[in-house]
């Protein structure tokens, strides 16, 4: 029996792909547990409707990702932190620091997305990556002024 699998399957394949089993493993085990589908001709049409649509939405995802990774690299944030007289800071300038002063410009990016070598103890202009989903990097300008 031929179905179109509803959910990843580790043993048969991923979402929306067609595949064959025998008739008893797919009516007793993979459709009372809504895992798949019969391949009748109405689903595999539906089925390639819901691929073009997911084709449509992964090329929007992306095209916003650039658009959002261009905007950050224009952005040059101020952060200003306490510092003793030798320029050296009293903490440090973390990932979750840049990622809120750029929630307070207006950008929602993650602190996961942010790559710290190590985290910045002193005062200075420093350059930074920010790697966005979709394998779109960017980098930012942070300058670190005494308090």
């Amino acid at each position: 029996m031929k179905v179109i699998l509803k959910q990843d399957f580790d043993t048969l394949g991923k979402t929306g792909e067609a595949v064959s089993v025998k008739d008893g493993y797919a009516m007793n085990y993979l459709i009372p547990n809504q895992i798949a589908v019969r391949a009748t001709a109405s689903n595999l049409r539906t089925l390639e409707e819901l691929k073009k649509q997911k084709v449509h939405k992964v090329a929007k995802e992306i095209a916003d990702t650039k658009q959002l990774a261009e905007t950050i690299s224009a952005v040059a944030l101020l952060i200003k932190a306490k510092a003793g007289d030798d320029e050296k800071l009293f903490g440090s300038v973390t990932s979750q620091m840049i990622s809120e002063s750029l929630a307070e410009k207006g950008y929602n990016v993650d602190k996961k997305h942010i790559i710290l070598d190590e985290p910045i103890k002193h005062v200075g202009e420093f350059t930074v990556d920010v790697k966005l989903p979709n394998n779109i990097s960017t980098q930012l300008k942070v300058q670190v002024e005494k308090e």
